[in-house]
């Protein structure tokens, strides 16, 4: 198994054991869930963090973080690789909350953009923050008095990046995280985010982090916890050599990029058999 196997294998263990159960009012379902929870992993001494028990997309992570980059909100370079985000797609094909668009020019200022700038100036600074989250319309009601939810309301709500030791670690801190599915796409997602920005300031990557405010595994995924639970495998910790210059060539939308990304990818990454019964709950 490779180290994020059972990083997450043990994560999964300690809700189905340990977790409180309760009824979420908005979905209608059970929950078990365990608060405030934060793993680790070094991608460059233990490899990219790709579940590797249960087959499971890693094309899609890999076009969002692209799309991420390129700061649209418009959906149309994100849906020729990925659907999962069409619930949230308003009538002009766009989506107000998009977390890339929310970095680039949603708060008047470019901050993925000054993130770079401001640790090729200043390495060593600790005030590398990016928010995704905006306190005007996200949550606590919103500028809709009338209605608690809206279509979408950033889970990983705000990363911060770090340059220590010669290399860029990053930060991700999620309010919700669905353990069965969300937990794995955004830590494969981020741990590339990272990658990317160490490649662009030329220094290695370094420690991801994964905080969750809410981890919970939805009733109807269960039964699929338990069977992750007990798989094992041979899997190896995966060390691809990935594309040169992934972050300009985002910004300029390069069409091969996530092809190439992947490809990187695929020769070291063998998954199990597929989980049955693990739908998106909305």
């Amino acid at each position: 198994m490779t180290t994020f196997d059972t990083i997450y294998q043990n994560l999964i263990k300690k809700i189905m054991e340990e977790g409180i159960e309760e009824l979420n009012e908005r979905t209608g379902h059970k929950i078990k869930i365990l608060p405030g929870l934060t793993f680790q992993i070094d991608v460059e001494k233990e490899g990219f963090p790709i579940l590797t028990l249960r087959k499971n997309p890693i094309k899609s992570p890999i076009a969002e973080q692209v799309w991420f980059i390129t700061g649209d909100k418009n959906t149309e370079f994100l849906r020729k690789y990925t659907k999962m985000w069409d619930q949230f797609i308003e009538e002009d094909g766009t989506i107000t909350s998009a977390y890339g668009y929310r970095w680039r020019h949603h708060f008047g200022r470019d901050q993925l953009g000054q993130l770079i700038k401001h640790l090729k100036e200043e390495p060593h600074s600790r005030q590398g923050v990016v928010i995704t989250w905006d306190p005007a319309d996200d949550g606590l009601y919103g500028t809709n008095l009338k209605a608690t939810y809206k279509k979408n309301a950033p889970c990983p709500f705000a990363f911060t990046v770090n340059i220590v030791g010669g290399r860029l670690h990053l930060h991700n801190i999620i309010r919700s995280n669905d353990m069965m599915l969300g937990c794995p796409f955004d830590t494969f997602g981020f741990s590339l985010l990272m990658y990317t920005l160490a490649q662009k300031l030329e220094v290695r990557p370094g420690i991801y982090t994964h905080t969750i405010s809410n981890a919970h595994i939805y009733d109807t995924h269960y039964e699929g916890a338990l069977e992750l639970i007990q798989r094992k495998n041979t899997h190896e910790n995966i060390f691809p050599i990935l594309p040169e210059n992934i972050f300009d060539r985002a910004e300029k939308r390069d069409e091969n990029l996530v092809d190439e990304i992947y490809q990187a990818f695929a020769p070291y990454f063998n998954p199990g058999e597929p989980i049955t019964g693990l739908e998106i709950i909305k």
